[in-house]
């Protein structure tokens, strides 16, 4: 039975393509810090782990979710470029390596964008704590050099599915009367939807030619206010009452957050995807929230 590796597969993205690779008739093995997976100490288990797999995905990392104080600053960086270094060292002593090592990035490593978009080739990195980290996430990835296993870096959009992530605090304020704009509403809202995402990692098995910088985005980006009247319209609730910035500061800090993952304009294009002929499932918010909001 073929086999795939996934670090920090324990969260939403992670479940979801785990799943879909077991339908496929892989096997799936698990490296994170619940007792049924491989240990990120286990160096013995994780080599032996990777030893013949087709593939290795690392999604791990402490969610940005959180108020960005100096111990969760710290976390942040050590749980995404500590977990990075552990496998490229595992793969460096694997005699029968993984053939692919896709890491997981972030699309916010681009700069606060109304003015254009950002794509691999032209995209501009942005300022601040977040993508620092992300930076350095992917200087750690591509500090390995490893002449059997290629490497791709995915800057992922915001992930829409039905079982995690954004969709179900979205939901909570829709249906509550509070989906209206966050902020002024014209910040960029760049997205992927999970199907599309675990298509996207198939087309990257499948054309071997393809390394480096991929980014995981819709091709249509939407305004805030956009995603707003989709979501409320999907759901039929007509009205919406807006959220500005002084009281979204209010509530990031009653909840533990921060505003950066609402305001933040994300203007981000699939430029490589779409030049190498990949078709998206849910292209468009429309079709992505009808599918996730009605038919699951």
């Amino acid at each position: 039975m073929p086999k795939i590796v996934i670090a920090g597969g324990t969260g939403f993205v992670g479940q979801y393509l785990s799943k879909r690779f077991q339908k496929m008739g892989y096997q799936v093995i698990l490296i994170g810090r619940q007792k049924e997976n491989i240990s990120w100490t286990d160096t013995d288990g994780i080599l032996a782990a990777l030893e013949h797999a087709e593939m290795l995905i690392n999604l791990a990392g402490k969610s940005v979710n959180c108020r960005y104080n100096a111990r969760n600053k710290a976390l942040i960086f050590s749980s995404r470029t500590e977990t990075t270094s552990i496998l490229g060292k595992a793969i460096e002593n694997c005699s029968q390596p993984p053939a692919l090592w896709l890491n997981a990035s972030t699309a916010t490593i681009y700069r606060h964008a109304e003015d254009r978009p950002m794509t691999e080739s032209n995209g501009e990195i942005g300022r601040g704590f977040s993508v620092e980290v992300a930076k350095k996430w992917e200087q750690t990835f591509f500090d390995f050099h490893l002449p059997h296993t290629r490497q791709v870096a995915l800057r992922m959009a915001i992930v829409l599915g039905a079982d995690g992530g954004v969709i179900q605090p979205f939901k909570n304020l829709v249906r509550f009367g509070l989906g209206g704009i966050q902020g002024n509403g014209n910040q960029y809202f760049s997205w992927i939807h999970i199907e599309d995402l675990f298509q996207i990692i198939l087309f990257i098995q499948k054309n071997r030619k393809i390394e480096g910088i991929i980014n995981c985005a819709a091709p249509n980006p939407i305004r805030n206010k956009t995603f707003m009247e989709t979501f409320r319209s999907v759901m039929h609730r007509k009205i919406g009452l807006p959220a500005p910035k002084w009281l979204l500061e209010i509530g990031a800090l009653l909840i533990g957050t921060e505003t950066e993952l609402l305001l933040k304009s994300r203007w981000v294009i699939p430029e490589r995807l779409t030049e190498l002929g990949f078709t998206f499932q849910f292209p468009t918010i429309g079709k992505a929230l009808d599918d996730i909001l009605i038919l699951k």
